[in-house]
C-alpha cells in the first residue's frame, strides 16, 4: 500500500517537476507527498496558530479567493486583515504549484476556497455521516459536481513538531468494483425534487447518486474501516500533499494547523480522462452517468 504514496523531493512552489510522471500518478488516485515543501509562516503570522482566531461557529477559517472574503474568523479588523493576507497568500502558493507541475490543468482549472483549519482532529463530536475520520472519498450532498474533479493540496504547519495523520485506502477502481453494483439508480424526478426544495444547488447527476452512496457507505461499514485495504501516513510539519480527494480514499486521524486549497478540473482537462472517477462509475454500470 505504500505504493499509494508518491514522494517528490521539490524544495519550490514553482519549480516544474516530470509533469508526465507525476499526473500519471495523481490521476491514479495516488497522493503525491511533497517532504520539504513547508509553507512557511512568517513571525508576526505564528501567532495565528491558536484556535482561538476561529469563531466557534465554523469547521475551518475559509478565504474566498474571487470575493476577496475571510469566513469563520473572529479578531480586530487590524488582525483579521492579516490573517486574510496570509490566507490569501497560501492560495496563491498551491495555485502556483499545481500550475507548474501540471500546466495542462491550467486554462481549466477552476479555483475554489481556501481553509485554515486550527482545530484538532481528534476529539470533534460530529455525524458518522460528517466525520472525516472514517476512511471516505469526497462527495457532497448539497453541491453536485457531475463529474468535475475535486483537487486538493494540503500543508502542515504545527509548531510542535506534531504530524497530520491519515489513512489512505485502495484504489478507486477496486472500490468501485465492490460498492456500485449494490446501489440501486436514483428514484426518478428525485433530482428536480432536491433541487426545487433547495436541497442541493443544482440537479443531482446520476454520478453525483453514486460518489454519494459509496462515501456513505464506506463511512457506515465499521468492519471496512478497521480492515479495508489502507496504509498509515503521517505527514510531518513543513510537509504539503496533493491529491484527487474525489478519487483517494483518505481519513483524518490526527493533528492541528493545517492549510488546505480546493480546486475544481473538468474530466476533459485531465491528462487521462478515463482514470476518472466519473469513467470509471460509467464503464462498470455501461452507461452514461451525466
Amino acid at each position: 500500500m505504500q505504493d499509494r504514496i508518491v514522494t517528490v523531493d521539490q524544495t519550490d512552489w514553482t519549480s516544474p517537476a516530470d509533469t508526465g510522471a507525476l499526473a500519471t500518478a495523481l490521476e491514479d488516485g495516488k497522493v503525491l507527498y511533497f517532504p520539504q515543501l513547508p509553507f512557511v509562516m512568517t513571525d508576526a503570522e505564528k501567532s495565528f496558530l491558536s484556535p482561538t482566531w476561529g469563531d466557534g461557529k465554523a469547521k475551518n477559517i475559509a478565504y474566498d479567493g474571487e470575493r476577496d472574503q475571510l469566513k469563520g474568523a473572529q479578531g480586530s479588523a487590524e488582525d483579521l486583515a492579516r490573517l486574510k493576507a496570509m490566507v490569501a497568500r497560501f492560495r496563491t502558493s498551491a495555485v502556483g504549484l499545481i500550475t507548474s507541475l501540471f500546466p495542462h490543468y491550467a486554462a481549466n482549472l477552476r479555483v475554489a476556497q481556501t481553509s485554515y483549519r486550527t482545530a484538532r482532529v481528534e476529539g470533534r463530536e460530529t455525524s458518522w455521516r460528517k466525520d472525516d475520520s472514517r476512511l471516505h472519498v469526497d462527495a457532497f450532498p448539497s453541491r453536485p459536481n457531475h463529474g468535475e474533479r475535486i483537487l486538493r493540496v494540503f500543508s502542515n504547519v504545527n509548531p510542535n513538531g506534531e504530524p497530520r495523520v491519515w489513512r489512505v485506502g485502495e484504489r478507486f477502481h477496486d472500490l468501485a468494483d465492490r460498492l456500485a453494483p449494490a446501489i440501486s439508480r436514483p428514484i426518478p424526478g428525485s433530482a428536480a425534487v432536491l433541487h426545487a426544495l433547495h436541497i442541493t444547488k443544482s440537479r443531482r447527476s446520476e454520478y453525483d447518486h453514486y460518489m454519494l452512496q459509496m462515501h456513505d457507505r464506506m463511512k457506515a461499514d465499521l468492519a471496512y474501516q478497521r480492515d479495508g485495504v489502507q496504509t498509515r501516513m503521517p505527514f510531518p510539519p513543513g510537509a504539503t500533499w496533493v491529491c484527487f480527494s474525489d478519487q483517494t480514499p483518505h481519513a483524518a486521524m490526527s493533528g492541528q494547523y493545517m492549510f488546505e486549497q480546493t480546486m475544481h478540473l473538468p474530466v476533459a482537462g485531465l491528462h487521462q480522462p478515463d482514470s476518472s472517477p466519473l469513467k470509471v462509475l460509467e464503464r462498470k454500470l455501461g452507461r452514461n452517468l451525466v
